[in-house]
């Protein structure tokens, strides 16, 4: 699978010359929005920086940062959504230190990742702001390193500084991966592999050949949104809208008025959003709510569901929704973030397989009604970039219709991981024969080409071997979702772990956040989902576990952890009370 794109222009060779560009040729213009919510029924106030106060801003940070960091020292961004955050990590790209884009203490459940990326970069500067500065400064007390306060830095500490000379092959921030099977691990992504993969993504949806605005509330320490929120919209010059994820999160009708109310919108979410959004935006909401302007609609999460985008599409079809918005997508932090993409305007790619198939290795059709058929979204062709499905053990090209490792080349594709020899070698180092020549990415996903479209199966790590069969988690957590009501969406996790006669498998579930554990027959509900699991899959659930919602523990990107929660699992976290 192959494509290929002429590259944008004006070609830069940093993001900081892109915004240099922009604020001579369009002074003027919109370059970030950013909506606060400040109160619950607030409808937004918004906060705009032009593409000359923006280059002002970070010229200004960039100057008061180099006073205190040397050229490629780390530069730890914990801040809060906004403008500001996007200021910082320009900023320090500009003074040609090296961006780590975190976030501010108290994110819940991510302190001790936190602790531990930190521990990693080892940061020269904290950048922050005035509104957070107090838990920043506590947090970073023992740590010893200068604490920046972004909007506290004047402007007339931009004048009289020169830039260092822009170097597209140097690091220009460290991407830490979001841990959902194995710690965090800080990936260095350069200035030419960022700029790549921007293109790459403004190509891939349309928006090298026709305006867009992007619209978006995923956090910009997650490589998603970093690239379509800042990257992108910096190499194009487009309006970038931002929102907080936690005011989504509250009302999440707020992402769907920005997509309204700017034409040509481009967005990305999770697959979680979707089916947040379908259940939770009521009739009174959607009165008024036009979406017939929406370009494109990006969902790049693991796994990517059809039956999200039918929910979805025919929760807004009335506001004007077009079916032909969904994208579903592909990447991986390693690879910046964009591999592979459904192109927008074009009906949802879907495959219905056969489930004993696509265990033993072959993606072999089935009836979309029957029981035993796994229903797969397609997430396109790649885009600027070379990706082969690949036999992990024999390291060979598999044909069409065969499962193995997801293999990627291209420019995107970062250095390696950051104080990790030993780890980049093995990942960012493999060989294919003579007719594949370089280093690949080995991305630890599995899937298959269909079509000519790439087909996301599920993650090696996270298989399940049961009898000498394979079995795809997110597949199994799928079908207890929907055997009982009480089960919360997306927020359960199957895993293996080692029994007196082999793996056992165990799911452990978080009970939807309307009822109350007290009001829910536990045994009835374990019963429907061990019985709906048995039936489609063959398998025996050793363990089920019901918990309370937030206690399956999620990465930054927000996708459930299978790794941490069968840790917690081995370890006893999880009450005998709940357990059946």
């Amino acid at each position: 699978m192959d494509s290929r794109r002429p590259p944008l222009a004006p070609a830069y060779r940093t993001l900081p010359g892109y915004v240099r560009h922009w604020a001579e040729v369009a002074p003027d213009r919109r370059a970030f929005t950013f909506v606060d919510h400040p109160a619950p029924n607030s409808r937004g106030v918004h906060r705009t920086l032009t593409w000359q106060r923006l280059d002002l801003r970070v010229r200004a940070l960039a100057a008061r940062i180099a006073e205190h960091a040397e050229p490629g020292s780390r530069v730890a961004l914990l801040c809060p959504q906004g403008t500001d955050y996007i200021t910082g990590f320009l900023a320090a790209l500009t003074a040609g230190t090296v961006a780590v884009p975190l976030y501010p203490p108290g994110l819940p459940g991510q302190g001790d990742r936190l602790v531990g990326v930190l521990g990693d970069a080892r940061p020269s500067i904290v950048v922050t702001t005035e509104r957070v500065l107090p838990e920043v400064t506590d947090f970073c007390e023992r740590a010893q390193v200068t604490v920046l306060v972004a909007d506290r830095v004047p402007d007339s500490t931009a004048l009289n500084w020169q830039a260092p000379a822009p170097d597209s092959a140097a690091t220009a921030y460290l991407q830490y991966t979001s841990g959902s099977t194995r710690a965090p691990a800080g990936v260095e992504i350069t200035h030419a592999n960022v700029v790549a993969n921007a293109r790459q993504a403004l190509a891939a949806y349309g928006a090298d050949a026709h305006p867009m605005t992007c619209v978006g509330w995923l956090p910009l320490y997650h490589d998603m949104g970093l690239v379509l929120s800042v990257a992108a919209p910096v190499v194009r010059g487009l309006l970038s809208v931002l929102m907080d994820p936690a005011a989504f999160l509250h009302e999440p009708v707020r992402w769907l008025r920005l997509l309204a109310a700017h034409p040509r919108a481009l967005s990305a979410a999770p697959n979680f959003a979707y089916d947040y959004c379908a259940s939770a935006v009521t009739g009174a909401q959607k009165e008024g709510l036009r979406l017939d302007g929406v370009a494109a609609l990006i969902n790049g999460s693991e796994p990517v569901r059809p039956g999200t985008a039918d929910r979805f599409q025919d929760a807004f079809a009335a506001q004007g929704l077009a079916a032909e918005v969904h994208c579903p997508s592909y990447g991986l932090a390693e690879a910046t973030v964009f591999v592979s993409a459904a192109r927008p305007g074009r009906p949802l790619g879907r495959f219905a397989l056969d489930r004993d198939a696509l265990a033993a290795g072959k993606a072999l059709p089935a009836r979309p009604e029957d029981p035993r058929a796994v229903l797969l979204a397609a997430c396109g062709a790649p885009v600027g970039q070379r990706v082969r499905i690949v036999d992990p053990v024999a390291r060979a090209v598999l044909a069409e219709g065969e499962v193995g490792e997801i293999w990627v080349q291209g420019p995107n594709v970062g250095r390696g991981y950051w104080n990790n020899s030993a780890q980049t070698e093995r990942v960012f180092g493999a060989r294919l024969g003579e007719d594949a020549p370089g280093r690949w990415l080995r991305t630890g996903d599995l899937g298959t080409v269909l079509e000519g479209q790439l087909v996301v199966t599920g993650r090696l790590k996270d298989l399940i071997v049961i009898d000498g069969r394979n079995h795809y988690p997110q597949d199994v957590e799928a079908t207890a979702q929907d055997a009982h009501d009480a089960v919360r969406r997306d927020r359960l996790a199957a895993f293996g772990v080692p029994g007196g006669t082999g793996e056992r498998v165990v799911l452990v579930a978080e009970h939807a956040r309307t009822t109350s554990l007290a009001d829910i027959d536990v045994p009835a509900l374990t019963q429907a989902v061990r019985s709906a699991v048995s039936a489609r899959h063959g398998l025996r659930l050793a363990d089920v576990v019901l918990v309370a919602p937030g206690t399956v523990p999620r990465t930054s990107s927000g996708k459930v952890s299978r790794a941490l929660t069968r840790t917690r699992y081995l370890e006893g976290a999880y009450t005998a009370e709940t357990a059946v």
